[in-house]
């Protein structure tokens, strides 16, 4: 039961911030008219999560991320995508009508945007490495894979509540000004997490 315990909570500490990934989720299930048009991203985001929770455990993520060279590139791709990703947020004006569907993600956008979020993010990458693959190293057998199983229940859980969450506000905003200003609030978040990933680019690049 303590490796389980132990996993919930770590998985869900990492996972509650506002970051790239929990905001693209969040603004699926608040634009789409329906609930299961955003389960591509949903599952995309629970399934990457997946792999990166399983290969942090398993250690070899920490082997790879021990190349300079691919942490400069991880920055490098993250970097210009978070940008690119915000102009197109910041572009996206939902309307409440019948032309609705014209803003709204094709399932292999939010794929795409999805996965791309999950896994060009060298933060989420680091903090998983970090923080569950190096708390794993306290159980071994049974106990080690209780505990991943909890991290990776965790992130499902919360991506479908998420979306969950964004529905229920889309419903309520009958105007579509609220969802045109989260839209915004989006692009600025993931505009500092690019200028962020910038920052510690160019202070690789300086060493």
């Amino acid at each position: 039961m303590e490796p389980f315990i132990h996993g919930i909570i770590l998985a869900f500490g990492l996972i509650l911030p506002l970051g790239v990934q929990n905001v693209f989720i969040f603004n699926q299930g608040a634009t789409h008219n329906k609930f299961t048009n955003a389960l591509p991203a949903i599952i995309t985001a629970g399934v990457c999560d997946t792999i990166l929770i399983y290969l942090a455990v398993a250690g070899v993520s920490m082997i790879v991320f021990s190349f300079e060279w691919l942490k400069i590139l991880l920055f490098l791709i993250g970097f210009f995508f978070l940008t690119y990703m915000g102009w197109v947020m910041w572009k996206s004006t939902p309307e409440v009508n019948t032309n609705q569907e014209k803003s709204q993600f094709s399932a292999r956008r939010q794929i795409t945007f999805a996965a791309s979020v999950s896994l060009l993010n060298p933060h989420a990458i680091m903090d998983t490495i970090g923080v569950i693959g190096t708390s794993s190293l306290a159980y071994i057998g049974y106990d080690k894979w209780i505990f991943t199983m909890a991290c990776i229940l965790v992130s499902w859980i919360w991506f479908f509540s998420l979306a969950f969450s964004g529905r229920k506000i889309g419903q309520i905003d009958k105007t579509g000004k609220f969802l045109t200003r989260m839209n915004q609030a989006s692009a600025i978040i993931i505009w500092v997490m690019a200028i962020y990933m910038a920052y510690h680019l160019y202070t690789l690049l300086s060493i």
